[in-house]
């Protein structure tokens, strides 16, 4: 059994300096990680024996679903990610570097190269399909802001699967398999969780789901209607109103607003000097401009402006989801003085979209002149602005989208707020906030044609083969799992993830106690009750308490003072109680108590 005095543990009563959440705090100072470089944790024995828990519930039902284990090296040579144009689209987020050679070579951020060239290799018939494989493994991604210990890590390891199929129809009942193997696995793990649209992003593919943790701590942002509907943020696309009769609006007219370089100036200063006929002005009624300045993965940077409501702001996540895989941010000053048509403060679509473009000058192309003007769905033909005039201290009033000006296209940019409208319908929209536990990809052919993945079909003709890809943060989910689980004193592991189910403390100097205790522990591991034994004969009982606690076994069965009385006393970590048992019948009635746990 386990024994405190071998145990390779020091506890801590301070938190980490770096430590900012509940579990990064808990699992360094319980002695389950230990920080080695920003974002990267060597495992301790504790921290193994739960990882390995959540392993097995994750590779149980992965087997139950048909998915057979390999195992993919980390270290990688480009040639396949250059196929699949994962070299680039990955950016900085990329490990890159070379062996003794000078041969370009990286640390895997996902497998999907390596899991289609396995099966390209392998196979070649429809007859071979349909295929589902999986692996857990290391992963490595060059976060620029590793935060909250396990929960966002440069390195990682995760659970990733994908299915191999011969049409679309057989990718769909792959992913279906997949999603319910899901559920069971965090069902099992006793993870509260929403399945939410999701967007595909670097991963390509088309139909993308979420599995998300609601919680306060979370790095997603999510939306829920009362009638169902679940996206991440991200994904959550804007109801488009009708387009407006435009017959009757005024002419678009240039007013003086002098110093009204930001929204609230403006809506201040049309109220006071060009008041509406029957209301106030408000931040709706204006047009906001916003340069953006994005970077491709190549590193090639160019500035684009999004249109959208003034009482809106550019959720510069929305964005980059939906300029994936550019990186963007806000135009920087040097950005600005490449186009000195962009005037800030009042820059307006008189200098933006098709409308101010030479007609042989490409949507899009290098030239400096052309600048991509992108609007927010809510701007429909026939609608109403005030927007800048690009001189400094004007603005137009009147100007109507479809008669005196129009954009390149839609982009979803704007901030999704609580009460908004859900897209399908189902009333308005709540606002929380949750961590990504798994995400589940109908990848399709992109993989595939890139690789050149294709088996002979049942006609004999070469068909490319559809994919679907799965992921799971294991050790992410373990993190959550010891946020979902704490109190002031410590974890609190449930029963089947616990690195042991019963933390035996012999208290005192009594001979007596530590005999008692010995046999107890020994006892409990005989019919199959896992404990670690304290059996540190020179520490203090307040000290093992506070340890005891902080490790967070589901039961803590303290040999103490009690056994004068032939008893010993039995506490409970999830419920905070306590109560004394009989010695005689501490054996069976906390072996029962520890089954119950495990089945419940």
């Amino acid at each position: 059994m386990l024994r405190m005095s071998t145990l390779f543990l020091r506890t801590l009563r301070e938190d980490p300096a770096d430590a900012e959440v509940a579990s990064h705090k808990l699992l360094v100072r319980a002695g389950y990680i230990r920080r080695a470089a920003p974002g990267i944790y060597s495992w301790m024995p504790l921290g193994l024996k739960v990882l390995a828990k959540v392993e097995a519930v994750v590779r149980e039902e992965m087997e139950a679903a048909g998915s057979q284990e390999v195992h993919f090296p980390a270290l990688l040579g480009k040639d396949a990610y250059e196929a699949s144009g994962r070299w680039d689209e990955y950016g900085p987020n990329l490990f890159r570097l070379q062996d003794r050679k000078g041969t370009d070579m990286l640390l895997a951020p996902t497998h999907e190269e390596m899991f289609t060239l396995l099966v390209k290799d392998l196979y070649s018939s429809y007859k071979d399909l349909p295929l589902s494989l999986f692996q857990i493994q290391t992963k490595y991604r060059d976060e620029a802001r590793p935060r909250a210990g396990l929960l966002r890590g440069r390195e990682f390891i995760m659970k990733d699967a994908y299915t191999f199929d011969i049409d679309d129809d057989g990718l769909e009942a792959a992913y279906q398999i997949q999603r319910q193997a899901y559920i069971r696995i965090f069902d099992r793990l006793g993870i509260d969780y929403v399945i939410v649209n999701a967007m595909s992003g670097a991963m390509g593919g088309s139909k993308s789901e979420e599995f998300l943790a609601p919680t306060e701590i979370g790095e997603d942002t999510f939306v829920r209607s009362p009638g169902g509907y679940a996206a991440n943020v991200e994904a959550v696309t804007t109801p488009v109103p009708d387009a407006l009769d435009w017959a009757d609006a005024p002419a678009a007219h240039v007013e003086d607003t002098p110093d009204t370089p930001t929204i609230e100036t403006l809506v201040a200063a049309a109220n006071a000097n060009h008041p509406h006929a029957d209301r106030e002005w408000t931040a709706a009624d204006t047009l906001k401009n916003v340069v953006i300045a994005a970077t491709n993965p190549a590193g090639e940077r160019g500035v684009l402006v999004v249109g959208v409501p003034g009482d809106r702001d550019v959720d510069m996540a929305r964005l980059e989801a939906a300029l994936a895989p550019a990186a963007v941010e806000p135009a920087t000053d040097e950005d600005l003085k490449a186009h000195p048509e962009l005037v800030k403060g009042y820059i307006g679509p008189g200098v933006l979209g098709p409308q101010a473009r030479p007609a042989d000058i490409e949507f899009l192309s290098e030239d400096d002149a052309t600048i991509p003007y992108m609007l927010d769905p809510r701007i429909v033909p026939g609608t109403r602005w005030i927007t800048g005039a690009n001189e400094h201290g004007k603005h137009v009033f009147d100007l109507v989208a479809g008669r005196d000006f129009v954009g390149d296209g839609t982009i979803e940019a704007a901030d999704v707020r609580a009460g908004d409208p859900a897209p399908d319908g189902s009333g308005p929209l709540e606002l929380a906030r949750g961590v990504e536990i798994g995400h589940i990809f109908q990848l399709g052919r992109k993989y595939a044609e890139a690789l050149d993945l294709k088996v002979l079909d049942v006609n004999g003709k070469q068909q490319v083969v559809t994919m679907g890809s799965y992921g799971i943060g294991v050790t992410r989910v373990m993190a959550l799992l010891a946020e979902l689980n704490n109190d002031e004193l410590g974890l609190r592991w449930p029963a089947h993830v616990a690195p042991f189910h019963v933390h035996v403390v012999a208290t005192g100097k009594d001979h007596e106690v530590f005999d008692t205790a010995e046999r107890v522990a020994t006892e409990l591991e005989s019919v199959g009750v896992e404990v670690l034994y304290d059996d540190r004969p020179k520490v203090s009982p307040g000290v093992k308490f506070k340890d005891a606690e902080l490790i967070g076994a589901p039961f803590i069965l303290v040999v103490g003072r009690g056994l004068a009385d032939g008893e010993v006393e039995l506490k409970v970590r999830a419920e905070g109680s306590s109560e004394n048992l009989p010695v005689a019948d501490a054996v069976a009635e906390v072996a029962a108590r520890v089954q119950q746990a495990l089945s419940g």
